[in-house]
C-alpha cells in the first residue's frame, strides 16, 4: 500500500529552503531521472520497502489495481511485496531510497517481475 511521507524537517528564510527527507532507515539512495513518457517499474521487492521523494516532474503511479497522481514536493512510500511501476507524466527527477539496498548479500537482486 502506498503512504504519504511528511519529511523529518524544513526550514526555509530569505536564501532557499532546506528539506530534510530523513535521518535514518535507508540504505540505499538514488537520484532518478526520466523523460515524459517514460515507463519504469513493473516489479516488485521483497525485502525492502521504498521511499519516493519527487524534486521535479510529475507522475502516475500504478500499485495494484490503484492510480496515483504525484508531482514536485511530495513523497511516498511503497511497502515490500507491492507491485508498482510509473508512467512519467512530465520529464521528472525523483530521489528513491530502499531499507536494505536492492543488491543483496548473496549477489542476487531484490527485483522480481510482477
Amino acid at each position: 500500500m502506498v503512504k504519504k511521507i511528511e519529511p523529518d524537517f524544513s526550514f526555509s528564510d530569505s536564501r532557499g529552503e532546506l528539506v530534510q527527507l530523513i535521518h535514518q532507515g535507508y540504505r540505499q539512495i538514488n537520484v532518478i531521472t526520466s523523460k515524459k513518457g517514460v515507463v519504469r517499474g513493473g516489479h516488485y521487492h521483497k525485502e525492502n520497502s521504498e521511499a519516493f521523494y519527487i524534486i521535479s516532474g510529475k507522475l502516475e503511479l500504478t500499485v495494484g489495481e490503484a492510480c496515483l497522481q504525484f508531482q514536485a514536493g511530495d513523497f511516498f512510500g511503497i511497502e515490500p511485496y507491492d507491485r508498482h511501476s510509473f508512467y512519467f507524466m512530465e520529464d521528472t527527477i525523483l530521489v528513491s531510497m530502499y531499507s536494505n539496498g536492492v543488491e543483496l548479500e548473496n549477489g542476487k537482486k531484490d527485483i522480481y517481475p510482477g
